[in-house]
């Protein structure tokens, strides 16, 4: 089993633990606040940000390509800065390319098991022949996607630019790329119950009701009348 304790992007966020409780108001005003703390994480990484690019630009000036990669939203969020490219800067749509695992297809319906082959995104790189002139940026929130590692290393071995952009430290797509920009955020707002259980003290300040909690309750009245039952019966006696 992957150990993700140590991935900030998957755990759950303790200022939204009562998220199913909240206002409206009080929701739209949680999510603003945990935003505040993107723009603090990005001044951390301008340098590398700024190393990609003037990496991308070399590239464009060689009459190379931007190229991003990712799976699921990571890869929708490249598709998207490719897409809306040749309308504003009026260059061609071959100039920055998004490549998401899956192919075109996964951006409006998930392709379940494209992300983590590695070949795959080599496939993708060979089929739009790529060459030692374009940069390769990848893109994977949680730093550990397998497409977008299959890819960087590809790219490396033709001698690209290669970036990464990851929510962790010390990611795997990181360590592949020669530039790592890392903007840890934190965890989600919205997070969900599938790699983390709550402890006890985290159900208590969640308030989400539940069976088992029910059943707790059902139990402790239960004790407190059996309580107050021996407690008359000694004061009779």
């Amino acid at each position: 089993m992957v150990d993700l304790t140590g991935m900030t992007t998957e755990t759950r966020n303790k200022n939204t633990m009562n998220l199913d409780t909240m206002t409206a108001e009080e929701i739209a005003y949680t999510m603003n606040k945990e935003d505040e703390n993107v723009g603090k994480a990005i001044k951390e990484v301008l340098q590398p940000i700024s190393k990609v690019i003037e990496m991308a630009a070399s590239s464009l000036n060689k009459g190379g390509r931007l190229i991003y990669l990712g799976a699921g939203t990571s890869g929708r969020l490249g598709l998207l800065d490719a897409v809306e490219c040749p309308p504003t800067f009026g260059v061609s749509h071959e100039t920055v390319v998004g490549l998401i695992a899956g192919g075109e297809n996964a951006f409006i319906k998930a392709v379940e098991g494209a992300e983590d082959s590695m070949e795959l995104c080599v496939e993708d790189l060979k089929s739009i022949s790529l060459n030692k002139d374009d940069t390769v940026v990848g893109i994977a929130a949680s730093g550990r996607t397998p497409y977008v590692i299959g890819g960087l290393e590809y790219a490396n071995s033709l001698g690209c630019n290669t970036g990464a952009v990851a929510c962790n430290k010390n990611s795997k797509v990181g360590v592949m790329a020669n530039v790592a920009i890392e903007v840890e955020v934190g965890p989600e707002v919205l997070t969900c119950l599938l790699y983390t259980s709550p402890s006890p003290r985290d159900r208590q300040k969640s308030r989400m009701p539940s069976s088992a909690c029910k059943k707790k309750k059902k139990k402790k009245k239960k004790k407190k009348k059996k309580k107050k039952k021996k407690k008359k019966k000694k004061k009779k006696k």
